[in-house]
């Protein structure tokens, strides 16, 4: 049966916005963005209302209340700053606003010339009722104030003032132009606004949450290496220490996250060797997903590679050139990992008596075992798998990619997130699922800080744009915060396959401006190695997965000045580091995809322009003008090339664009007023 609410209680609070499946999980923000709040707030009648957003900071004992403004149609608005990471907690109250009915009514009647004598006395009483309060302790604080006042001596100050008001008000001896002129003044309507009468107000319910993350969740750019295959010479395995002579390259092309695969002991029962195959040769080192031998399991690191104190120097020594180690978590484990005998209870055994192995039908992984999580022995299950994270995060990691979290429960994620939160804020949870969209949406809410998403298989201008307005316009960006990749070790597109290397710059380009977070798997990526293991695979020929490769990275075909020369403009263009300015604008060719981003104050403008056809030269025009925007530019404006380091003189409205593949098929333009521009047009910049 619903609860009877009071009688009394006549405000309607609906409708809050952002809050995600009525308040289930929390809107996702970074240290030092606003979360704008909006809601409807209406009450029966005709009597005016007021509302309040009150926010409360991780730690704060206090709430802050902001004044929301009327928009239309019901609608109301505030909004406060998230500072502190953890949980921010904001809530919408309203109640009638009796003071400022009484006013409304009392000044129609005035200009109807009507007797007000009655009305004078009733907001007597109105503004005696606000000197009560005012003079009362029960507020910490008059509503408004920021940061919240204790001084008493204002409150007495104000309560004394409403009380000479209301006598005023009262004062029948006094013309009744006097008394109106005292109840219609802006210093009563301040005084009155700052005590209202809130013993009849409605709340929203239960607080909303806001997770604030670092800066790092909303702008990062990731760059995974595989630590085996850094020795330099065909067939050595690598260790942690020549992981570290990687760093100034990985640096240097201006990535901040260096991503490693798992790094732990892998199985050699049913090792996979070279292209997958089931036969492996002695020397063949597995697959990095295949954790676990006598060596140990997920908290151990593989032997070649080194010991924890050099992993934890690796760690040490990327802070040093900039780079944070971000590290893969896969719940999964080799048939050799110490669990299957500890544990065995964690696993489903098959009628037979044997493990059942991963497979995908007509794909089979007998080199993995699945974690079973609806065993009886949940909770010790649960426990262990977060202390694997919190073993790591003790070496140093903040970071963490997690490996096909969509196949295991729901309900131990949405625990070891905030488990883990709670007393490591700071970290950052990268949700590796390529599923169906609610699945994904699912693991974004339950926590997941960033994810990986269709971008890859968005092959065409106008589903690329359908797609990012899915992700920047809808509820979506309120609690999904996309990292594109455009090739992984486990998918190499046709487009890359038979595109070449115009279309590896395009995907690149596409990645990294359309999200603020984005990913390659390298050096693979830079040095463009397109060959499919076979006709129609996604998977590479001699997969780095099964082997140990040695990369040439002083390749001069390598895309590596591309690369740096990018991602230098993402770390100097804050328009870049967002997402939520993202705008798509017209252009007459359907091949041609063009969009803009800018900074909140329009200081920083970057448009994109990019082809998808990775073959012939694409020409048309764009619309685009910066004055829609708000930036003010007059009829004409500059846009220089980050890439191409060349500038021109644009017009506000349609201007020509010609896309050659062989010139690398995109622009990527800083916009710039003409009496700001620091070169004449058609010259290099």
């Amino acid at each position: 049966m619903m609860q009877q609410a009071s009688g009394r209680v006549r405000t309607v609070i609906e409708r809050v916005y952002p809050s995600i499946d009525c308040g289930r999980f929390p809107v996702k923000r970074v240290s030092g963005e606003q979360v704008v709040v909006r809601a409807d707030v209406f009450a029966d009648g005709h009597d005016r209302v007021r509302c309040v957003l009150a926010d409360r900071a991780p730690g704060a004992k206090k709430w802050t209340e902001r004044e929301m403004r009327f928009l239309e149609n019901d609608r109301w608005e505030a909004a406060f700053t998230v500072e502190r990471l953890g949980e921010h907690l904001y809530t919408v109250m309203a109640w009638v606003d009796r003071f400022g009915t009484w006013r409304d009514g009392l000044s129609k009647k005035v200009k109807a010339g009507l007797d007000v004598g009655v009305e004078l006395l009733i907001g007597a009483g109105i503004v005696n009722a606000a000197a009560e309060r005012a003079g009362s302790k029960a507020r910490s604080a008059p509503l408004g104030d920021e940061p919240p006042r204790t001084d008493a001596k204002r409150r007495k100050r104000d309560s004394e003032q409403l009380k000479k008001l209301a006598e005023r008000l009262s004062d029948e001896t006094r013309a009744t132009e006097q008394r109106v002129e005292a109840a219609l003044s802006t210093e009563l309507q301040e005084l009155a606004l700052r005590y209202p009468d809130r013993s009849h107000e409605s709340t929203s319910g239960e607080p909303f949450v806001v997770r604030v993350d670092r800066e790092r969740a909303r702008f990062s750019s990731w760059y995974e290496l595989f630590p085996r295959s850094t020795a330099g010479e065909p067939g050595k395995h690598g260790s942690f220490k020549d992981c570290e002579r990687v760093l100034p390259y990985v640096a240097e092309m201006g990535f901040n996250v260096l991503y490693l695969p798992p790094i732990h002991p892998i199985g050699y029962t049913k090792r996979k060797g070279r292209n997958n195959t089931l036969t492996p040769e002695p020397h063949d080192p597995g697959s990095p997903w295949a954790i676990g031998s006598a060596e140990g399991g997920h908290t151990a690191i593989h032997p070649e590679l080194g010991t924890l104190a050099e992993f934890t120097q690796l760690v040490q020594r990327a802070a040093e050139h900039g780079l944070e180690t971000a590290l893969d978590i896969a719940f999964q484990c080799a048939p050799d990992h110490p669990w299957v005998t500890e544990h065995p209870e964690w696993f489903t055994i098959r009628p037979d008596g044997s493990v059942q192995f991963a497979e995908n039908p007509p794909k089979k992984y007998e080199d993995i075992y699945p974690i079973n999580f609806e065993t009886d022995d949940w909770q010790n299950l649960w426990n262990a798998l977060r202390d694997v994270f919190l073993h790591w995060i003790n070496a140093g990691v903040k970071i963490f990619r997690v490996d096909n979290p969509h196949t295991k429960s729901f309900a131990f994620w949405e625990w070891v997130i905030a488990e883990l939160k709670r007393d490591h804020p700071d970290t950052i949870f990268l949700s590796e699922a390529f599923t169906r969209p609610k699945v994904m949406y699912r693991l974004a809410k339950l926590g997941f800080t960033q994810s990986y998403t269709y971008f890859t298989w968005r092959n065409q201008a106008a589903e690329m744009r359908e797609y990012l307005e899915e992700l920047t316009q809808t509820e979506a960006i309120e609690f999904f915060r996309p990292n594109f990749w455009p090739n992984t070790p486990d998918i190499l597109h046709a487009d890359l396959q038979e595109g070449g290397r115009p279309a590896f710059i395009a995907r690149f380009v596409l990645a990294a401006t359309l999200s603020s977070n984005y990913g390659m798997y390298g050096p693979a990526f830079e040095l463009l190695q397109n060959t499919p293991r076979e006709p129609g695979s996604e998977e590479y020929r001699d997969s780095e997965k099964y082997e140990i490769k040695a990369w040439n990275l002083e390749d001069p075909a390598s895309l590596r000045p591309i690369i740096s020369k990018l991602n230098r403009a993402r770390n100097e263009h804050v328009a870049l580091q967002r997402n939520d300015t993202l705008r798509f604008h017209p252009t007459d060719n359907p091949e041609i995809l063009a969009y803009s981003k800018h900074s909140p104050d329009l200081e920083c403008i970057v448009l994109v322009v990019v082809s998808f056809d990775y073959h012939y030269k694409q020409s048309g025009w764009v619309e685009f003008g910066p004055s829609k925007l708000g930036m003010r530019t007059g009829d004409q404006y500059m846009v220089y090339d980050l890439l191409a380091d060349a500038g021109y003189r644009w017009l506000d409205g349609w201007n020509y664009v010609e896309l050659r593949p062989a010139d690398g098929p995109v622009h990527v333009f800083r916009v710039v007023p003409l009496d700001q521009s620091e070169e004449q047009p058609d010259s290099a910049w």
